[in-house]
């Protein structure tokens, strides 16, 4: 679900076609009939948005039916934890949790009972406590192991999903009653001790108003039937080369530091142990948080200067920055390795955005739209500001591509595979670590001498990468870690919080143990055992199956011979080949002065929670609930249903949204496997522009019919922020789909292309709204409301007029 995987991630689904020829059954819920569809077993087209509602069926069936791994279930999840008594579900509030207060929600009636609540009034920006609450020796106060007590997560989770009938699910997603029993039951049969099921999702899921809640159903469904920490199973995040998974584990991210550590907020102070204190809890992984936090203050510093990092003040994700240019409130730009006049939702206000900086700096290895955007916009005419007009002074600096310079690749499974450069890069194109390596060896030469305090931070910063280009393995060796005495850290349990250990990236500790480039390894064949050692090197501690405590039951034995990957084999934990996630024994009982992983029981194999658990429930950490439920999208043609409370909006004239009964048709968005992402690395070549030389909108017959759309032929897709046009592609692959007694029309329209290279057109996201999930501060790319007329849109001021009086 949320994938199309055998096009936008052809070498993994590799290995899906495999396990189908011997004999697995693969499922495809997707409101497209792809080419994954094509290849699957199964395919369930659902109406966009409505993921919750069918994976809430899916769960309600499980519990219905009594179909859990009961006994994974009570001693691997938190089933048992009863929840204080003022919690109150939607139901009970009209789609809202209890600690509504019209603007966002005081989570505090979320929390395990007899707890102390450190979460308070949840801001969206960082949830205090963020890794878990405190948890006296990793222990629930209350648990009931028998699962009946009426405030125990199980008889929560067992009336919360109670409404997610098939007649329900049917209603919201248009999926026929039959077939959401269908899936549940595939699902069913092969999960328990003998077999486990996955789930692959990609930004099909994440892109929502609700996109964490979606994958925080599949893990409820995960965890009910025991599908993970064992082979076969889990939940697997679809991701490409150079992709966002090395991104946010280093990260390129405003509210986080390497390694998923939080960035403090300006109320934190300069106190490190407070910090640490609001932030992390006392066991599990989290509860070494001040030795992840001190190793990479020193490994930046050489000593731990908390005071030097930045707080953050604000929302300063990529929406609300790209507003504060328009207002005038951000003067400068540096855009690396994305193009948001194309891959950003409303192109239009992208680029008014960028009208109005004072400087702009491109890198990239073609001149993209968002380099030319002052001189080459579609609409001048139409309104948007002349070039002569914009005083953005543009700097286009060419960049080496990723043949040109050596570095890792992470990928869907945190595997880093060491990437070799194949040729020098031409002329004047530099690589991105040169560039970030020449910046900051320029602005510390500028402030040489200052004795400002702001500049220390900068001066003082272990800057040792001499001019020129960087060496990438210096760099993963500071990223590695080391000790004192110079010898290279082996895993982060090696950290320490007194300074005598640097690690620039906690999660990576490892990657150059014993001084050699682990994600380097690329033994002949090695690839082919994916356990095996000698192919790249997996965050964290090379483990290649995350929690793998839970493939055996709680005294240590395989759930099942035929499936055994880490088990007890009396005096210490075996396994297949990957490094067990355990280093304490299934009898292991915390003493009360345990401290980190430590005081997490040797039968709870979920050591990056505080009491070891898997979450069905979450007590914290989310902005908007702790169990999924439907919301629907922010723009849709259903109004019986709520729209996510939390969600991020932005009420301006530059990005109006829908309103229901204009904009009729479901609209999503999607990519094509011959095009790569915003498309400046595809349009400009050749042999893939051929292949997809133009935009097109895929509808089916019925729409083409009553809209008069002919196959081939061009069609206007209208919205509230603009018109595109596109070809017309009819195809019984989008199909209409009976939603609470209506039939709902669904579009699909790839994103790829815009006004630089061999191939031009409009782009899909000039279509698009800004509104955020608010948790991650994710835009709903795949998912609004539109019209779609015959012909080719009006030009220059005609669309001006005409959209002027499409919004009256």
């Amino acid at each position: 679900m949320g994938s199309n995987m055998a096009e936008q991630h052809p070498v993994g689904f590799q290995w899906v076609i495999e396990a189908k020829e011997r004999g697995a059954t693969v499922v495809h819920v997707d409101p497209r009939y792809t080419r994954t569809s094509a290849m699957a077993d199964v395919h369930v087209p659902l109406r966009g948005g409505t993921d919750i509602a069918f994976l809430g069926g899916v769960i309600n069936h499980i519990l219905t039916h009594d179909r859990q791994f009961t006994e994974y279930v009570r001693h691997y999840t938190n089933a048992r934890v009863v929840i204080k008594p003022e919690f109150r579900d939607v139901d009970a509030l009209d789609g809202l949790f209890s600690g509504w207060d019209g603007e966002g929600y005081d989570t505090s009636t979320w929390a395990y009972a007899g707890t102390e609540d450190r979460t308070g009034d949840v801001t969206g920006h960082q949830a205090q406590g963020a890794h878990g609450m405190r948890l006296e020796h990793g222990e629930p106060p209350e648990e009931d192991w028998s699962l009946e007590h009426p405030d125990c997560v199980f008889q929560i989770l067992k009336r919360h999903f109670a409404r997610y009938t098939p007649d329900l699910v049917e209603r919201v997603c248009g999926v026929p009653r039959e077939r959401l029993v269908q899936v549940a039951e595939i699902l069913c049969r092969n999960s328990g001790r003998e077999r486990t099921s996955a789930i692959c999702y990609a930004v099909g899921w994440t892109q929502h108003t609700h996109g964490v809640q979606n994958i925080r159903a599949a893990s409820i469904i995960q965890l009910l039937l025991g599908n993970i920490g064992r082979p076969g199973g889990g939940i697997l995040a679809l991701r490409g080369h150079a992709n966002i998974q090395g991104s946010t584990d280093i990260p390129t991210l405003y509210d986080i530091l390497p390694g998923y550590i939080p960035m403090p907020h300006p109320d934190s102070g300069d106190d490190l142990d407070a910090y640490v204190d609001l932030n992390g809890p006392d066991t599990g992984a989290w509860g070494s948080l001040k030795s992840y936090v001190v190793s990479l203050l020193c490994a930046w510093w050489g000593k731990p200067a908390f005071p030097y990092l930045p707080r953050i003040d604000g929302d300063h994700s990529h929406y609300p920055m790209m507003l504060r240019m328009i207002d005038g409130d951000t003067k400068g730009f540096i855009v690396i390795g994305q193009n948001p006049v194309v891959g950003s939702a409303n192109s239009a206000l992208q680029r008014q955005a960028l009208a109005n900086l004072e400087w702009l700096v491109v890198r990239d290895t073609n001149e993209i739209e968002t380099a030319a955007f002052w001189y080459d916009s579609p609409e001048i005419e139409a309104g948007e500001t002349r070039p002569a007009e914009i005083g953005t002074e543009v700097f286009f600096l060419p960049a080496a591509a990723h043949t040109e310079k050596e570095g890792t690749f992470t990928n869907t499974q945190r595997l880093l595979q060491w990437r070799f450069k194949a040729v020098e890069p031409p002329e004047d194109c530099r690589s991105d670590l040169w560039f970030a390596n020449e910046l900051g060896r320029r602005m510390r030469a500028r402030l040489a001498g200052s004795s400002l305090a702001r500049d220390r931070p900068l001066l003082e910063l272990t800057w040792d990468y001499g001019p020129g280009e960087p060496s990438a393995e210096a760099i993963l060796q500071e990223i590695n870690g080391r000790h004192a005495n110079g010898r290279f850290v082996s895993n982060y349990q090696e950290l320490a919080d007194d300074g005598s250990t640097r690690c620039g990236s906690w999660i990576h500790a490892g990657i150059y143990a014993d001084g050699v480039n682990q994600s380097a390894r690329k033994r002949p064949g090695g690839e082919q055992n994916w356990i095996a050692s000698e192919w790249g090197w997996a965050w964290p501690g090379n483990r290649r199956i995350l929690y793998n405590r839970a493939s055996a039951d709680p005294s240590g034995k395989p759930w099942s011979e035929r499936k055994r990957y880490v088990w007890w084999d009396g005096s210490d934990w075996a396994s297949l080949g990957d490094e067990p996630d355990f280093v304490n024994g299934p009898d292991h009982s915390p003493p009360e002065d345990a401290h980190g992983l430590d005081a997490i029981r040797g039968d709870a194999p979920f050591i990056m929670h505080p009491d070891g658990l898997g979450w069905l429930y979450a007590p914290q950490g989310l902005v908007d609930g702790p169990l999924p439920t439907h919301y629907e999208p922010h723009e849709s043609p259903v109004g019986r249903w709520r729209a996510n409370p939390t969600r991020q909006t932005f009420v301006r004239p530059e990005n109006p949204y829908n309103a229901e009964s204009r904009f009729p048709f479901v609209l999503s968005t999607y990519r094509l496997t011959e095009h790569h992402t915003a498309g400046g690395m595809s349009r400009s070549v050749g042999y893939l522009a051929e292949l997809q030389p133009e935009l097109f909108c895929e509808v089916g017959p019925e729409l083409a019919s009553e809209r008069g759309l002919e196959h081939g032929g061009w069609a206007t897709i209208v919205t509230a922020r603009t018109a595109i046009e596109a070809r017309v592609l009819v195809t019984d692959r989008v199909r209409p789909l009976v939603v609470d007694g209506r039939t709902v029309h669904q579009i699909g329209l790839p994103y790829h292309w815009g006004r630089r290279g061999l191939v031009t057109g409009d782009s899909a996201n000039e279509l698009l709204p800004l509104v955020l999930d608010l948790n991650v501060h994710i835009s709903e790319y795949k998912v609004l409301t539109c019209d779609v007329l015959p012909g080719r849109r009006p030009r220059g001021a005609a669309l001006a007029a005409f959209m002027e009086e499409y919004r009256r």
